[in-house]
């Protein structure tokens, strides 16, 4: 494979100095501002997150990415303010400091910059951005990709440290306008806008990439290759030798639906069913 951008060093094994990893997904609840907030105090929310931290954590994943999934539907990126970030931020601070593992940070919709700010504040390690290079129509409407903006930002903050996990196809939306261009080359243009790793999804949370997208993005690109929904107990393992890391959230809650607590017994079973190729490494 030619490469498309400079050498960069493994983001999953410098952040979690593993080969690969198992990321928990906390879905904050609705915070301030957003239409289904109801009131509940700032601790309130803080707790939760905490509560899901813990069972993710003692159930025995790698690390975590908060989330602002309550706040539906999601705002465009020039629309979110700055209450969010500073929320988030909290949130971060009280997480890593309780339990110390890597942290990642998304902020809906796309929002790479606040995202970042986020992560530079509570001491996170990543970011996810579902659009980094090209643009599609998602719920929340036209999409741009977030590369060019951001990187300028993150060195603004001289936080190069922070990394930056980009989807490639992303979930919830349509792709038509990017439609003559195959899944390789779209995630050969992440590469190129200097993302650190690549996720694959299917169309919703929940959904799992199929393993011919999954074997698709794979050979356009050497950066490490994550799965960022549907990873369930039954499919973890063949997509697990297949990548170098799994994003999950919507099997280890209760009742398998997103928006439910973190249930500690389906977490050590999903991580029980991933042993066998994270002890291959």
């Amino acid at each position: 494979m030619v490469s498309i951008s400079a050498e960069k060093i493994n983001a999953i094994q410098a952040i979690f100095s593993r080969k690969k990893a198992v990321i928990g997904v906390i879905h904050c609840a609705p915070f301030p501002g957003a239409p289904k907030y109801n009131g509940k105090s700032i601790n309130d929310i803080i707790e939760r997150a905490l509560r899901d931290a813990d069972n993710y954590i003692s159930g025995g994943v790698h690390g975590l990415i908060i989330e602002n999934h309550g706040d539906i539907p999601f705002s465009k990126p020039e629309d979110i303010g700055p209450e969010t970030s500073a929320l988030m931020a909290v949130i971060t601070d009280r997480i890593r400091t309780r339990f110390d593992v890597p942290l990642g940070i998304n902020v809906l919709a796309n929002a790479a910059i606040p995202a970042l700010a986020t992560a530079l504040s509570g001491g996170a390690d990543f970011v996810r951005v579902n659009q980094w290079a090209n643009a599609y129509i998602a719920n929340e409407g036209f999409i741009e990709g977030a590369a060019a903006k951001a990187l300028r930002y993150r060195s603004l903050l001289r936080a190069e440290h922070i990394r930056v996990f980009a989807d490639s196809h992303v979930k919830h939306g349509s792709h038509a306008i990017v439609a003559d261009r195959s899944i390789k080359e779209l995630t050969r243009d992440v590469d190129f806008f200097e993302a650190d790793a690549v996720i694959a999804t299917g169309q919703r949370t929940g959904d799992s990439a199929t393993l011919s997208e999954i074997d698709e993005i794979r050979s356009a690109t050497e950066l490490p290759l994550l799965v960022g929904s549907g990873v369930t107990p039954e499919n973890v393992g063949e997509i697990l030798s297949r990548t170098q890391g799994v994003i999950v959230a919507s099997a280890l809650k209760v009742n398998g639906v997103w928006w439910n607590d973190v249930e500690l017994a389906r977490v050590k079973h999903f991580m029980e069913a991933a042993r066998t190729v994270l002890e291959a490494e």
